[in-house]
């Protein structure tokens, strides 16, 4: 099983590629789209980086693959874009997973 980093820069690409990750540089929402689903047929990819940036591009498409996909798993990662804070970030996906405010 590969991870795959979609990203919107090419410093977080090849930084990406440093580690062993293969990856994309996307710019627009039907870039991405064409990449997430090329991402999902890939039987070989299990894990799917995603630039903070990318994400708010189709998030319908993002909350339809994991809802409905086993496989691949969605992961935000942060970017020269992003402040979040980590902690806020788990809490938000645990009260979008299961419902629980924490």
């Amino acid at each position: 099983m590969k991870f795959f980093c979609i990203s919107d820069n090419i410093d977080t690409q090849m930084g990406m590629r440093l580690a062993g990750i293969e990856g994309t540089v996307v710019h627009t929402s039907e870039e991405f789209s064409r990449t997430i689903d090329e991402a999902c047929k890939n039987n070989e990819i299990a894990i799917v980086l995603i630039s903070h940036k990318l994400m708010s591009l189709c998030p319908e498409k993002i909350y339809n693959i994991k809802l409905h996909c086993k496989y691949p798993l969605l992961v935000e990662i942060p970017d020269r874009h992003s402040n979040s804070n980590i902690s806020e970030t788990i809490t938000e996906y645990v009260r979008e997973s299961i419902g629980v405010k924490i």
